[in-house]
């Protein structure tokens, strides 16, 4: 493990987003929402950016062996179709807990019709997931299963895992205190995005493994984001830390699906 490269390619990743959070926080942007959208979207490139800064730095090949592959094969679209799954899952343990109660209060106007909005935003969700979506998560995948797959490569599968899910949910840090994903508990919201990171991160590498690219996860990770509002905009009344994929209700759904990706690859699979 070259710690070296790692620390370097870390601060080269967080510190321009912890600029950002930190203009975001003591700005006004209050009056211009998409202003704070555009600048979180924009902050999912700079994974790229250390990487590419990382590699110069110490002489090796920009994007060599990081696994860029436009080879498509069946899990690709596995993986694709795997993310409304999670979210429906979520939906379901969500419905569950005390107190959630499906409501169309949050749905547009003129959707009033659950199963309406349910198709109209699965649908545009998935489109987004392999487009825009997908090109802006390969922002940050190209660095998570990408770089730091192969910087972690000869440690166990474990360690791995739990390394790049806490890498990875700390750098969501400085959005995370400006109200990202848990706006009202947004201290709190820093260690709730570290789990579900860590939880996400052996889904994501598997099928990078499986796929044989890093595409794939992109296409996943940016599927979720068009997706996961679903839950919160059903769902009544709010609670960000028990319902919805990022709350404990999307915790539980991961932990499921790490487990049955387990018992897949151990007893049922032919390419463990």
């Amino acid at each position: 493990m070259d710690f070296k490269k790692l620390i370097t390619f870390f601060l080269l990743a967080f510190l321009p987003v912890a600029a950002i959070g930190w203009y975001l926080h003591s700005g006004d942007t209050s009056s211009n929402m998409m202003l704070g959208v555009a600048l979180t979207s924009v902050c999912m490139f700079f994974p790229l950016l250390a990487v590419v800064i990382t590699q110069l730095i110490f002489k090796e090949p920009v994007l060599g062996g990081l696994g860029i592959s436009f080879k498509i094969n069946r899990w690709w679209f596995i993986g694709w179709l795997l993310m409304p799954v999670f979210v429906a899952v979520t939906l379901g343990i969500t419905l569950l807990m005390p107190g959630a109660k499906l409501s169309t209060d949050n749905v547009p106007a003129g959707l009033a019709n659950v199963r309406g909005f349910v198709l109209i935003s699965v649908v545009s969700g998935m489109f987004a997931g392999i487009t825009i979506n997908a090109l802006l998560a390969f922002g940050e995948e190209i660095a998570w299963r990408g770089f730091l797959m192969k910087l972690f490569k000869g440690k166990s599968f474990i360690t791995a895992f739990l390394s790049i899910g806490f890498i990875w949910g700390l750098w969501h840090a400085p959005i995370i205190l400006n109200g990202h994903n848990y706006p009202d508990h947004p201290v709190l919201g820093i260690f709730m995005m570290i789990v579900f990171c860590i939880l996400l991160t052996p889904i994501l590498m598997y099928f990078r493994k499986k796929s044989g690219s890093v595409i794939v996860p992109a296409i996943m990770h940016g599927t979720i984001n068009a997706l996961a509002g679903i839950n919160l905009i059903l769902v009544s009344p709010s609670n960000e830390l028990l319902y919805g994929c990022t709350g404990l209700a999307g915790f539980i759904a991961l932990l499921l699906i790490n487990i049955c990706l387990y018992i897949y690859d151990t007893f049922i699979s032919k390419e463990s």
